[in-house]
Parts: structure tokens; sequence; C-alpha cells
């Protein structure tokens, strides 16, 4: 196999989507249109001037930015054309399969119900059958909000489970620790949902949140989660359990100055299960293709690796083994048959 990659090859390569946030997807665009819809004033008719409000350096000033603008969605519609707008975009990018987050908290505490996010969520992700994307949800906590919160989201869940395939973790870390939700996942595990958290890049103590996640709470993945290479006893942990890490290139770049891209190559050395992720591309400068396109480019990686990436986001994804030798069939084939 040569090693040299082009776009077009990463462009049409198989993949699936793990880690990316539904809210994170909302475009200056459709976030202006539903505005005047709703008539909700956001301090600006331009789009122009609301692109340019799109700046951050931190995770906190990134949330600040992204939590107000949720304000624009109020009516299940809304939450139908934000999810079905991104995946006719990830199925422009080749993605097979996607799990895609929401939080409901954030727009319970806007007086919005569950239902009316879980409705507009769901109805997209099944209307994404029709252009061959297998789409499912996952349920994120926000963790700078109580534990209580979180039960009281995993309790308005119930009648809607047949709909949310697992339960995650994101906001903001700091003074968040994985333990301060450890009934919350024990709850939802005994519900019979998947689990996965985030480790948010060089956050305060994120060594600590990493062994907190995989050896108490025991999440079948990590989001983010590539300082674990600062701890090699937690790489050879998740390299035996295959533990799938879903590692976001162009937003670590944005909030850390650095895409973490020789801590991905480390964790492919190590047979990690690390997967190429968006994360909130409306915000972020890309989606899943441009991820990949931009490690790729920056540290030289392999027409294997690439592969391997596009591979392990399948083994880890959240599907029937059977369902995973078809997405492998897929992608060898694929390999195999490209000029």
């Amino acid at each position: 196999m040569a090693n040299r990659v082009t776009r077009n090859f990463i462009d049409n390569l198989p993949k699936a989507e793990l880690h990316v946030h539904l809210e994170g997807t909302l475009e200056p665009e459709l976030r202006l249109k539903l505005a005047r819809k709703n008539h909700i004033d956001i301090g600006t008719d331009s789009l122009e001037t609301l692109k340019a409000t799109y700046h951050y350096d931190t995770l906190a000033s990134f949330l600040a930015v992204y939590y107000s603008a949720l304000d624009v969605l109020q009516t299940e519609s809304d939450f139908y054309d934000l999810a079905f707008t991104y995946l006719k975009k990830v199925h422009e990018n080749n993605v097979q399969h996607v799990e895609m987050f929401f939080d409901p908290q954030a727009h319970t505490s806007r007086k919005i119900s569950f239902e009316t996010v879980i409705n507009g969520f769901s109805k997209a992700a099944e209307d994404a059958k029709k252009f061959g994307v297998d789409a499912q949800l996952i349920m994120c906590f926000l963790r700078d909000f109580s534990k209580e919160s979180a039960r009281k989201s995993l309790e308005a869940a119930k009648p809607y489970q047949d709909k949310i395939l697992g339960i995650g973790l994101d906001s903001d870390e700091h003074n968040n620790p994985p333990l301060k939700f450890a009934t919350a996942f024990d709850n939802a595990v005994s519900e019979g949902y998947h689990i996965t958290m985030h480790a948010d890049v060089d956050q305060v103590d994120s060594i600590d949140h990493i062994k907190q996640a995989l050896e108490i709470i025991g999440v079948e993945r990590l989001d983010h989660g590539t300082n674990i290479v600062e701890n090699p006893d937690l790489v050879d942990f998740v390299s035996t359990n295959k533990t799938g890490l879903t590692s976001c290139p162009n937003s670590n770049q944005f909030l850390s100055q650095d895409m973490k891209g020789a801590e991905v190559k480390t964790l492919l050395d190590h047979d990690v299960k690390v997967s190429i992720n968006s994360d909130d591309p409306a915000y972020f400068g890309g989606y899943i293709n441009d991820n990949y396109w931009s490690i790729t480019k920056n540290y030289e990686l392999t027409q294997e690796q690439v592969v391997q990436l596009a591979k392990n986001s399948f083994e880890t994804a959240w599907i029937s083994d059977s369902q995973k030798n078809n997405y492998m069939k897929q992608i060898d084939n694929y390999v195999a048959n490209f000029d």
C-alpha cells in the first residue's frame, strides 16, 4: 500500500463518527434562520457579524459562545432541522454510521421539553436511513450541572429509551470529575445503556479523571482522552481492553494549540482503538473529513494509519459484530480498489 495519502482517498473512505455534538453542528446560517423564524434577538441580523462572534481559545470561552447560541432552538422542527442538516453533511463525508451526542439539560433548563428535543433528533435519525446513514443518539449529562440534574435527565429519558443508544458526560470538566456522576452512570448501565465520558485535553487533573472513568466507572469509550499517553499503565489498560478513544484534531488545535497528532500516532503504535471525529464542526472549522485531512497532512500519517483509524471507528462503535464485519469488508474493498 502506498504511503502517500490524498484528500480524495480520505473523502471516499468509509468511516464512522463517534464524537459529534448535535448542538455543535449549529452553523451560523441555520442559527440566523432560526432566530428570524422564532423571533429571537441574537444581537445581529448580519451573517458576517454573527460569524465573527465564534471566537474562543479555552474550553470555558468556547462553552460560553456555544450555550448562548442554543436559544434559537425552540420547536421540534428546529431540532429536526439541526440534526438532519448535519446528517446530510456526514453522508457527503461518506460516514456510514454515526453516534451523536445531545445535551437535553441545555434545553430543559430553558423550559424546552425533553420530548421536543428527543422527537426532533430521533426523527432526523430515522430519515437519514433514506440515504444510507445509520444514526444513533447518545444522551450526555452536563458535568457542570448537579448530579441530581443528571438523575432527573436519566428519569426523563425512560419513555424514550428505545431512541437512545448510550449515555455520555460533557461540558466543563474543571471541578467536575467523573466520580461526581458515579451513581447516575451505575443506574444508566443497569438500565441497559452503553456509557462513555469526555476526558478533555490538557485539563486540570486529566490523568486522575481518566483513571476514574476507566477504572472506577468502567466506560466503554473515552472521548478525547489523549492525555492518557502520560501514563503508560493506562495506555496498556485501554489497549488490552480495546477501549475506544475518540480524538478530534481540529477542536484540539483551537483549545490547546495542538492537534494531539503525536499522541494519536503513539496510541496507534500501542494498538489503542483511537478514532478521528469532528466534535463541534460548526465551531472548529470542519466536518469529519476535514479532521482526517488535518491530522494526516500535519503529522504525515501513512495510508495504513488512516485506514486503521477508520477501522477503529467501526470496531469501537456500539453495533453488532456482523455490522462491524460488513464495515471492515467495505474498507478492505475500498482500499483494494482505490486508484
